[in-house]
């Protein structure tokens, strides 16, 4: 398992240490990149500020083979609760119900309905994240023009209901955009994400718009037309960690998005793990730190708590660590 995971415990692998609360392993896509460093800070200052422990596993790809690893790892550890952020929420519902089977508690985020969990929240509406970027993608293009869609993978569900409600949204509203393709699964990588963008900038010359889906792959189109000197004539929207896209921003090469505030998904992960250790499962008109007054769908806890990301915005969310 060396080199498999980039693991931080922090104060779990003190067998000194005592916790009052309930032991919860978070594990996320991929270790390593901004959005999930912010999400561990939160996981990390909630799990202090309530007295549990609670620590975030992240795989070194975003593979879900490398998930199904580490949930095994924690089944193995015993730990209360296991928190996940799915690549594939199909690939995962055995290992999911192995978890509970074992009497552990499953809250998942990003993967609504995913099958094999307890409790998931979500601080976008698929329908409202996906319209927002898509209305802000045409208005940006004129509403003409062809346009290319990414998502982290093809089997990441939240993404392709957002790459859907865009899609849908522009094709009602601006019937004179054009999408390329169908959908490209490689926002969760910069490289791959840039090298695609290229590749049809190349071969779409009247390519004028990216919406990308998954945390690097704004990053990477980005990148793209900057390389091309594109900068205000080719748009790229999508949500992703404000400081890693800042001088993109500022540079006109990465145009915007919305985005909701993954440290707050990563202390939501232990507020609501706490809050069921001590019998108080989520139910409608309950105010949750986090999330607020929620009204849950069946096991699904869905608010819309969107912040934009554009040059007007980008230090102040620089700011707050994000």
């Amino acid at each position: 398992m060396k080199n498999l995971f980039a693991i931080t415990l922090g104060l779990s692998l003190l067998a000194s240490t005592a916790f009052a609360g309930p032991k919860i392993g978070v594990v996320v896509k991929i270790g390593g990149i901004p959005w999930f460093n912010a999400m561990e800070a939160g996981i990390k200052e909630q799990s202090a500020k309530l007295g549990v422990e609670g620590f975030m596993v992240g795989p070194t790809s975003a593979d879900p083979a490398l998930q199904v690893r580490a949930i095994e790892d924690l089944i193995a550890q015993k730990v209360d609760y296991i928190g996940v952020v799915p690549n594939d929420a199909k690939v995962l519902e055995p290992v999911l119900k192995k978890a509970q089977e074992a009497g552990i508690k499953v809250i998942t985020h990003e993967s609504p309905n995913q099958v094999g969990a307890d409790w998931d929240f979500e601080l976008a509406s698929a329908k409202g994240f996906g319209e927002a970027h898509g209305k802000l993608l045409a208005e940006k293009m004129g509403g003409k023009g062809s346009y290319a869609v990414f998502v982290g993978s093809l089997t990441v569900p939240l993404h392709n209901a957002w790459a859907d409600a865009a899609i849908a949204y522009i094709k009602a509203n601006y019937p004179d955009m054009k999408l390329v393709g169908d959908r490209y699964g490689v926002a969760e990588d910069v490289d791959k994400s840039r090298s695609t963008a290229l590749d049809l900038m190349a071969a779409n010359a009247d390519l004028t718009g990216f919406l990308a889906f998954g945390s690097q792959g704004p990053i990477g189109a980005g990148r793209a037309v900057e390389e091309r000197r594109k900068d205000g004539k080719v748009f790229v929207i999508g949500p992703f960690s404000p400081g890693q896209g800042a001088k993109l921003i500022k540079s006109g090469a990465l145009t915007g998005g919305f985005m909701w505030n993954p440290k707050q998904a990563g202390e939501v992960f232990v507020t609501l793990a706490d809050r069921i250790s001590k019998g108080e499962a989520p139910k409608a008109g309950d105010d949750i730190e986090g999330l607020g007054k929620i009204n849950p769908e069946g096991n699904t806890i869905i608010v819309d708590q969107l912040l934009a990301i554009n040059k007007d915005s980008i230090d102040k969310l620089v700011g707050m660590g994000l």
